[in-house]
């Protein structure tokens, strides 16, 4: 109750008064505090949080506007603000890029969430290109003798048709494995591969569906915003949200055979303590997740440190 009544007081007199004799000390406003003040993440939160709870409905508006009204958008506030462009030269940039990342965000999760919503159809052939290319990326050297097949457990699916298996994130799940299938070739083989092991295993595809699942929980959750407002200096795409699935089927195996679970039927278990792990990263403001390929070996055992680092990147726009 005592921090209900602390909201109710602060978002209607403190805050105001502290805003006023702020700027009346300074001769900025909030916004520009704001950006003299933070950078990353940190900065685009605040500016989304100043703008959310403003009364000028103005500023209130700016987050829900589309890509194509940043700019006017931006102007509106300067003016409603009083911010001289000449005297605060940076103001119209930093704002325009927060507001892209603000409203990018959001229509991102629009984006996939209407990508998710597309059930996988048998009858589609993109949608039968696109399973069929998943298996000539997984398994070059292995023909598919019938499009329903017992091969397909090969890759982890667990039925003779794999379009059962797409049932909870639709065709969303398949364009993620074809994702690092296709750009991850070689560490997908590995996974794969390992995927396999006889006390370890755990079916490919079905997990591979799992972690879309988990990426799109984040992104709906917001969780990945300061990740994201780290790394993409603009408007987050569909590019961003297949590279953290990418860091996630990574991770994940990494994560699997270093706790070494007794059972695959521990599944669930040991998803959720990654899942945790996860979510505990992404609640560091300054959070910008790597991927960072490491040489995979055919083990029960990952824990090896000296294994040799080939590659390493940030997930920042092309």
């Amino acid at each position: 109750m005592f921090v209900t009544l602390w909201e109710f007081f602060y978002g209607h007199f403190f805050r105001f008064w502290m805003k006023w004799l702020l700027r009346q000390m300074t001769g900025k406003c909030e916004l520009q505090r704001i950006f003299d003040t933070y950078v990353g993440a940190q900065r685009t939160h605040r500016i989304e949080n100043s703008l959310t709870y403003s009364k000028n409905k103005i500023l209130q508006k700016a987050t829900r506007v589309i890509q194509s009204e940043v700019d006017r958008c931006v102007e509106d506030i300067m003016k409603e603000k009083n911010i001289n462009p000449e005297k605060d030269t940076s103001f119209k940039i930093c704002m325009r890029t927060c507001l892209l990342q603000i409203t990018g965000y959001k229509q991102l999760y629009l984006d996939v969430e209407s990508v998710r919503k597309k059930p996988y159809d048998s009858d589609n052939l993109q949608h039968e290109k696109l399973l069929l290319k998943l298996w000539n990326l997984l398994m070059p050297t292995k023909k598919l003798t019938a499009r329903i097949s017992k091969q397909w457990a090969d890759i982890g699916f667990q039925g003779d048709d794999p379009k059962t298996d797409f049932r909870g994130m639709g065709i969303l799940g398949l364009i993620n494995l074809v994702y690092f299938s296709e750009n991850y070739t070689s560490e997908a083989h590995q996974i794969l591969s390992r995927s396999n092991h006889p006390k370890l295993g755990y079916s490919y595809a079905i997990v591979g569906i799992n972690l879309t699942e988990m990426a799109y929980s984040l992104l709906k959750n917001e969780a990945l915003k300061s990740h994201l407002y780290n790394c993409v200096p603009g408007v987050p795409t569909m590019e961003h949200f297949h590279q953290f699935y990418c860091y996630l089927v990574y991770e994940f195996d990494k994560f699997w055979f270093q706790e070494e679970p007794e059972s695959i039927m521990y599944f669930n278990l040991y998803r959720e303590k990654f899942h945790e792990k996860i979510k505990g990263l992404l609640m560091d403001c300054n959070v910008a997740l790597t991927l960072k390929i490491w040489s995979l070996l055919m083990c029960s055992r990952i824990s090896n440190k000296d294994q040799v680092l080939t590659m390493k990147f940030t997930l920042l726009p092309y």
